[in-house]
């Protein structure tokens, strides 16, 4: 793939590294989503912990929050796991247009 010429005579070499970065950049961001998901929900339980006067409504506070927690924490490790498979596709896309723009 690296002696192949994309449209405009850069080799595909520079596609993929721009590609890589941009991947790069949105797998940081999404880490930094889920580190700020468990960060804003723990607190929000702690914070209103002491409201809760029934341990029983307490316990479903808490799973209810741990489910939030797994299937949003589960939802962005699959998009990050398919956008790698379809990393050419997808950003070739997005850097094409982003140079037709200039």
């Amino acid at each position: 793939m690296a002696e192949q010429v994309v449209g405009n005579g850069k080799t595909a070499t520079l596609l993929d590294k721009r590609i890589d970065a941009m991947f790069s950049g949105d797998r940081i961001w999404a880490g930094a989503v889920v580190v700020a998901l468990w960060v804003t929900v723990l607190f929000v339980m702690f914070a209103v912990r002491g409201f809760m006067n029934d341990p029983a409504i307490e316990i479903v506070c808490w799973i209810g929050a741990g489910l939030l927690l797994l299937f949003n924490t589960a939802s962005i490790i699959a998009m990050v796991r398919h956008y790698a498979q379809d990393k050419a596709h997808i950003y070739a896309v997005d850097i094409r247009h982003l140079d037709a723009g200039r």
